[in-house]
């Protein structure tokens, strides 16, 4: 049970807390109804607002719509005069642009491409609108006129502003590529820029507005006539050059262009020119005498090929270039091969006549012909690359016209080394042609001549053999197959002039002097091998060539000593009377011992009067056959005269005994001296 005290206590506490919620849920009461009063209060003046909106909206609304009509109104109103006032310039382009087109587009093309864009404007407008008006008929005449005019003007700009390019800068600008030292590149301006601009223009709007493409072919007929004539301006000044300096133009000698800025020596592009080839062409002329002037204007002439091959492929990249700025894209292979036809042919058509010339000449055997091929063939190889390059995209037969001279160069280049060959193995045995005092005779001189000529054109020999192999080893041609075959040629050649020399040394009854004439034929050929380092070459497929040639030389001074056997056949101990020291001899003995010195004596002035007036232009071998030959006589005489001088033998001493030993020596050193 609670105490009464505590329960008293909680009964208060429970009473003083029930009185404040009942104060508080009064409060609440008393704010709802205020909230219901201002509930109502704030719907009452929405409702007021709502009503006073839709009142003006219905006052606005019809107010914006009949503006927003005004306005379009004055839109349509607008428009439509902006198009009468189009279409009435329309009919007034033809008076505004008459005048103008008239006078043609020369000193104003902006001004007069801007009224031809106003014309074709109009005329489009009256084929759509009025086809019948004769406002078209006008326009469209004027639009023909201008056309008319602006065709006229391309080609006025084209034909006045197109030059020659001059030789002097043709030669720089070929030269450029091999000078390396070159301060700056040598560049051509064949129109000047306000004309390029202008020309590009016409162009430009021919093509996208005139629907011609007439132009084009007014362009390429002009610039190709410049191409051709700038080439054959340079060979005009090839010849000129040759014919105002007194002796013709030689590229062996490089001479400085007073007339050039840069002051470069003319050289020939892509290879030095070896003096040999001149020295060459007089010595294989085929034995018909020198032909005066001939040889220098043929270098002259192959100089100047190959100087217009080099610049016809410099001028063609340069109007290429040129080309792509004015002729439309889809136009510009076929223009391109349209420009450089003219000068193309005349290159080819040259180049044939030169192989025509060489086939003519082989004919004859007159074998310099074949050095024209040579260096020109050798430089069209060279060239070929940027050829190819140049022509890429033009037709077919375009492309195909350099090799076909190519072929045509090599297959009569291999005719002519062939045919060489052959007459090599093939010259007649003359008397009257052959050396009298047994030196190198002039077949021998020639073919080394040849061979050595052949080393500056290694590459090209070798391709020009290897054109005509068929068999299946050559199916593919490289450096060492080509080296392989030029070095069997060569050995080839030398084989049948080895066979000619001994054919024709049967021509010296004298086998002494048939023996000199095969060693001096011998020497000079190797040491012409040697000198010139064609042994290397002829090693490729022959390793022993040296020693054989050293063989054969050795062979031949051992055939001509044994034409003194029949002098020193006569004091040689065989057969010799054998006698006691101071034994009177018998009269048999001493006449034997007359005879020995006689024979002795008349064999030797015999031989050296004869053998002095032969030859050995090679000092060492000279030098070495006396030496020889005096070891020999010496050794042999030196005892004769030793063992039978102081002999009784005759009375008068000095009749047989002519000469001393030194003496004798003296004559054989005087051997092979025509100048003794």
């Amino acid at each position: 049970m609670i105490p009464p005290q505590e329960a008293s206590v909680r009964r208060r506490e429970i009473e003083d807390k029930l009185k404040q919620e009942e104060e508080t849920l009064s409060f609440i009461r008393d704010s709802l109804e205020k909230s219901d009063q201002l509930t109502k209060n704030m719907v009452s003046i929405l409702s007021s607002f709502e009503s006073r909106l839709m009142k003006l909206e219905n006052s606005i609304i019809p107010v914006h719509k009949q503006t927003e009509n005004l306005q379009r109104l004055q839109e349509n109103v607008e428009k439509t005069l902006s198009c009468l006032d189009h279409v009435i310039s329309y009919y007034h382009v033809a008076s505004d642009t008459e005048k103008i087109i008239r006078e043609g587009p020369t000193g104003r093309l902006e001004e007069y491409l801007g009224c031809m864009a106003k014309i074709q404007k109009a005329v489009e407008y009256f084929q759509d609108n009025n086809p019948d008006s004769p406002e078209l008929n006008r326009v469209k005449f004027l639009f023909e006129r201008g056309k008319e005019s602006l065709e006229s003007e391309f080609r006025s700009l084209m034909t006045r502003h197109s030059k020659v390019v001059s030789p002097v800068l043709v030669l720089d600008l070929i030269s450029g590529d091999d000078d390396m030292e070159a301060q700056e590149d040598v560049a051509l301006e064949h129109l000047s820029e306000s004309v390029l601009h202008d020309v590009i223009r016409i162009s430009r709007w021919l093509v996208e507005y005139g629907r011609n493409q007439d132009f084009m072919n007014v362009y390429y007929q002009i610039r190709s006539s410049q191409l051709d004539r700038s080439i054959k301006g340079l060979k005009e000044h090839f010849r000129k050059s040759s014919s105002s300096s007194g002796v013709p133009y030689s590229p062996a000698i490089p001479n400085k262009r007073k007339d050039t800025p840069t002051k470069k020596p003319v050289k020939r592009p892509g290879h030095e020119h070896d003096f040999r080839v001149k020295h060459l062409s007089e010595a294989l002329n085929d034995k018909h005498g020198p032909l005066a002037g001939r040889d220098d204007m043929l270098d002259m002439e192959i100089d100047a090929y190959i100087h217009c091959v080099s610049a016809f492929v410099k001028l063609a990249q340069s109007e290429y270039q040129l080309l792509t700025d004015i002729i439309p894209e889809h136009h510009q292979k076929k223009t391109f091969d349209s420009l450089i036809q003219d000068a193309l042919d005349g290159l080819m058509m040259e180049g044939e006549n030169i192989v025509s010339v060489a086939r003519k000449a082989i004919i004859r055997h007159d074998y310099s012909a074949v050095l024209t091929v040579f260096p020109i063939l050798r430089h069209l190889k060279q060239t070929k690359p940027e050829f190819d390059q140049v022509l890429q995209g033009t037709a077919a037969s375009t492309k195909n016209k350099l090799p076909g001279l190519i072929t045509s160069m090599e297959t009569t280049g291999a005719k002519a080394l062939e045919d060489f060959a052959d007459n090599i193995k093939n010259d007649p045995d003359k008397e009257y042609n052959m050396p009298k005092d047994g030196t190198v005779h002039e077949l021998t001189s020639n073919a080394i001549l040849f061979l050595q000529q052949l080393l500056d054109f290694q590459e090209t020999a070798g391709a020009m053999l290897a054109s005509q192999e068929t068999s299946s080893s050559a199916t593919s041609y490289n450096s060492e197959f080509n080296k392989r075959l030029l070095s069997t040629y060569i050995c080839k050649v030398l084989g049948n002039l080895q066979l000619n020399l001994l054919s024709k040394s049967k021509v010296y009854e004298d086998p002494a002097l048939r023996a000199i004439f095969l060693h001096n034929n011998y020497n000079y050929i190797l040491k012409s091998l040697e000198k010139s380092e064609l042994i290397h070459l002829v090693a490729v497929t022959q390793k022993t060539a040296e020693r054989l040639y050293r063989d054969h030389i050795e062979q031949q001074i051992q055939t001509y000593q044994r034409s003194w056997l029949k002098v020193t056949d006569y004091i040689s101990e065989k057969n010799l009377p054998v006698f006691q020291p101071g034994v009177k001899l018998r009269d048999k003995e001493r006449q034997m011992i007359k005879e020995r010195f006689k024979g002795f004596n008349d064999g030797l002035e015999e031989l050296c009067k004869i053998q002095k007036a032969w030859a050995i232009p090679d000092t060492e071998q000279r030098d070495k056959i006396r030496q020889a030959q005096k070891h020999i006589v010496k050794e042999n005489y030196g005892a004769f005269l030793h063992r039978y001088a102081s002999i009784p033998f005759t009375k008068n001493p000095e009749k047989y005994i002519k000469y001393r030993v030194e003496q004798v020596e003296d004559m054989i050193e005087r051997l092979f001296d025509t100048s003794a």
